[in-house]
């Protein structure tokens, strides 16, 4: 008659296997330097979708300071989610009462950044983000406010019109309007100590790597 083994029990981790097989970029660490981070870049050369991967790799860590805008919703994008839609004079009051750390107008259109958005956030324990353009950036450096500046540039001008024709969303005015403010805001990147990165997005993945190894550089 054969010789029967006891069974041998199954050891169970104490940890979870999901924490144990969680890739380390997918975990919620905050990185060392929690100063708000300023990304800028031309309208269209993929600003959201980068610093978007950055939020669903590092969930509960970031935040993004939603801007006040008086331009309409694209199709897709929510009221408080993408924007706070406001119209034009409720925006000139917020000015009045110095409500927010910077603004300016493009176009036809309004963009800022408020105070109480920022405060609140930082108060919850999150590293804010702010998505602002050229004159956005020069306030926030004349502030005093302490914070780290990155900038996203597209391989070239042409590059940046093929991505926003391909939006579907826009004029021909309105594509002229933001190459020629591209135009602008890549010349001010060139000036020394305006940034401390520039990324230059080309390969998605590439372009993130840059990005997360700079938020998260000791």
């Amino acid at each position: 008659m054969p010789l029967r083994l006891p069974a041998i029990p199954t050891i169970r981790p104490l940890i979870p296997r999901s924490s144990i097989f969680r890739p380390l970029s997918t975990m919620a660490t905050p990185p060392p330097d929690t100063r708000p981070i300023v990304v800028s870049g031309p309208s269209g050369v993929g600003k959201g979708t980068l610093y978007g991967m950055l939020f669903d790799r590092h969930p509960d860590t970031f935040a993004l300071s939603v801007s006040h805008t008086t331009r309409d919703p694209r199709p897709g994008e929510e009221r408080g989610v993408h924007y706070h839609y406001v119209t034009m004079d409720d925006f000139e009051d917020l000015i009045a009462k110095d409500g927010f750390v910077e603004h300016a107008k493009y176009g036809r259109n309004r963009y800022g950044t408020s105070k109480k958005t920022i405060e609140e956030q930082t108060a919850k324990g999150k590293v804010v983000l702010l998505d602002i353009e050229m004159e956005g950036v020069k306030q926030i450096k004349n502030s005093g406010i302490s914070a780290r500046y990155i900038f996203v540039s597209p391989p070239s001008i042409e590059t940046l019109e093929k991505r926003l024709r391909g939006r579907g969303t826009e004029t021909e005015q309105s594509i002229q309007e933001r190459l020629s403010q591209a135009q602008k805001e890549l010349e001010f990147s060139k000036t020394p100590g305006v940034h401390d990165i520039i990324i230059v997005n080309d390969d998605l993945e590439e372009s993130y790597k840059k990005l997360e190894e700079f938020v998260y550089k000791s």
